[in-house]
């Protein structure tokens, strides 16, 4: 299986960034291929809503997007790692996303959908909150939602932490740490 994990955090080894750290241990373990993307680290552009892509789906932009398109369509399973900053996601995630709107002309407009391989197309929402609010989740998986749609990715679980803030301290929350390898188990299952 094809494995593509979009770290959110500009922090490495933050809280998210350790979620998804345990998650992608389970997935290593049983053989599976990881593609990583850290918007952080990437060099792109945000969409300039130029709509160049409305006739073709392709982005006229050539940047580091372009080795992106051409892993999500060829992905199988797919993770999204984020703290959450004021109810969403952090800027270089959502720029990344909002650069995916060529896949989302493709498969709306142009009727083009991302045909699944044999195992489908499934994905994981791993979420960090200092905050311990009502709906503190909700604009962030709305966003995802959108965004995985977009991709032929019917379904995701959701794996959130509330009240977590400071760097690393998750790892005094072994449970949550447990429930992240998990996660990625059942990500990774033919079912």
């Amino acid at each position: 299986m094809k494995i593509i994990a979009f770290p959110g955090s500009p922090r490495i080894n933050g809280n998210s960034d350790l979620l998804l750290t345990e998650t992608l241990k389970a997935i290593k373990e049983e053989g599976h291929i990881i593609t990583l993307y850290r918007p952080y680290k990437m060099n792109f552009s945000p969409c300039i809503s130029c709509n160049c892509c409305s006739k073709t789906g392709i982005c006229v932009i050539n940047d580091d997007m372009t080795e992106v398109y051409n892993s999500i369509r060829e992905a199988d399973r797919f993770i999204i790692s984020s703290p959450v900053y004021f109810f969403s996601l952090p800027a270089g995630l959502k720029a990344l996303i909002d650069r995916c709107q060529c896949l989302w002309v493709e498969k709306y407009l142009l009727k083009k959908k991302i045909q699944g391989g044999p195992y489908g197309r499934k994905g994981l929402l791993i979420l960090v909150s200092a905050l311990k609010k009502e709906n503190i989740f909700k604009c962030c998986d709305l966003t995802v939602t959108a965004f995985l749609n977009s991709i032929s990715v019917p379904k995701h679980n959701i794996l959130t932490c509330e009240g977590i803030d400071e760097k690393g301290e998750i790892i005094n929350h072994p449970d949550l740490l447990k429930d992240a390898c998990e996660a990625g188990k059942k990500l990774v299952s033919y079912q």
